[in-house]
């Protein structure tokens, strides 16, 4: 999986980690991805989405399918 937001295109930095004797070793500090349905151009698609976007808003979700169970009447007939 690629690291990155499909909606900001935040991914993954480098720094490093220092401690209280200023010892110095590199470390990684990666985004919250969360795979969610989104609507993107009109079509439903399953990306990598930042917490942020979608907090703020930046994602548009796609509308809950009504799914209605058919009766057992109808399939018999």
């Amino acid at each position: 999986m690629a690291k990155v937001c499909a909606v900001c295109n935040k991914g993954t930095i480098h720094g490093h980690s220092i401690s209280h004797a200023h010892n110095v070793t590199n470390r990684t500090w990666q985004p919250n991805l969360q795979k969610i349905r989104v609507v993107i151009d009109g079509v439903t698609k399953r990306v990598w989405v930042c917490t942020r976007c979608l907090r703020s808003g930046r994602v548009q979700k796609p509308v809950a399918r009504n799914w209605t169970p058919e009766s057992t009447e109808a399939s018999e007939a």
